[in-house]
C-alpha cells in the first residue's frame, strides 16, 4: 500500500522555476518505479518523466526533455521534479504516481497522488 503527495505547485513566469515534490507513505518505497505525469486544460493525461528505483535510469518525455530532471530519496522517500525553463504549454496538474515495474504506461501505474497545479503565464 502506497499513499502519494504532491506538493510544489504554483503559479510561475515563464522561464522560471518550480521543484515539486512527492511524498511516500507505506510499503517498500524504494521498491517502486516512480512517474510524473499531467494533465493540461482539455487535454489527456500524458507522460512526462520516470525514475527505476536505484537513480540509475531517468525517462522523459520529449517535450520536457533537457529542462526537467527527475530525482528521488528514498531515504526520505521523496521523487523530486525540477522543472526550469517553464513554458506556458506546461500548464498542467502534476501527478505523482508509483509502479510495480518499469513502465511509461499510464495504464499500468497502480497508486496515485491526488496532484498540484503548476501555472506558467505568458
Amino acid at each position: 500500500q502506497v499513499q502519494l503527495v504532491e506538493s510544489g505547485g504554483g503559479l510561475v513566469q515563464a522561464g522560471g522555476s518550480l521543484r515539486l515534490s512527492c511524498a511516500a507513505s507505506g510499503r517498500t518505497f524504494s521498491s517502486y518505479f516512480m512517474g510524473w505525469f499531467r494533465q493540461g486544460p482539455g487535454k489527456e493525461r500524458e507522460f512526462a518523466a520516470a525514475i527505476s528505483w536505484n537513480d540509475i535510469n531517468a525517462y522523459y518525455a520529449d517535450s520536457v526533455k533537457g529542462r526537467f530532471t527527475i530525482s528521488r530519496d528514498n531515504a526520505k522517500s521523496t521523487v523530486y521534479l525540477q522543472m526550469n525553463s517553464l513554458k506556458p504549454e506546461d500548464t498542467a496538474v502534476y501527478y505523482c504516481a508509483a509502479s510495480n515495474h518499469a513502465t511509461l504506461l499510464r495504464s499500468e501505474y497502480v497508486y496515485w497522488g491526488q496532484g498540484t497545479q503548476v501555472t506558467v503565464s505568458s
